[in-house]
């Protein structure tokens, strides 16, 4: 299974992902955006290519309809999705943690700084993928490609 992550895109109507993310999405199994769409258009492109889990960010619209966490299941993995903004921590990654800190998953996807992000916390998956329309203080933009296979987790970030 290869899932895209996506997160922190704030595209306004009209506007869209870059090309090279729309390039890169083919072959995809699922998209997961951990919020900050800014309007719910984005969902509906991306969902022509593959289905679409997403979740409520701090900058989404009142007329975003989405959850502010989700758990997603795929290939025997448990997947905590979260934007990462709110909550117990001091850090982005240690709110989202904290989130599911109760809950049996294996990785946890987030998003809000913007900064891309993969690290293991007690056992499990710690992953924000960036943002691939604004980039802050990174020197790239990025998004990331999951990639499970015989209950073996891959993740990468795709910078451009």
């Amino acid at each position: 299974m290869r899932i895209a992550v996506l997160s922190d895109t704030h595209l306004r109507v009209g506007k869209t992902l870059p090309s090279f993310v729309w390039e890169q999405l083919t072959q995809i199994d699922l998209i997961i955006h951990a919020g900050d769409l800014t309007h719910m258009g984005l969902i509906e492109e991306l969902a022509c290519l593959a289905p679409v889990r997403a979740v409520r960010g701090n900058c989404d619209s009142w007329d975003v309809s989405l959850p502010d966490r989700d758990i997603i299941e795929c290939e025997g993995f448990r997947i905590g999705l979260i934007h990462g903004d709110s909550g117990k921590g001091k850090s982005t990654p240690d709110r989202a943690y904290n989130a599911f800190k109760e809950q049996a998953v294996d990785l946890i996807v987030f998003g809000h700084s913007h900064a891309p992000f993969m690290e293991w916390r007690d056992g499990i998956f710690m992953f924000n993928p960036g943002s691939p329309t604004d980039k802050r203080r990174e020197p790239r933009y990025s998004f990331g490609i999951l990639d499970i296979q015989q209950g073996q987790l891959r993740a990468n970030h795709m910078y451009f």
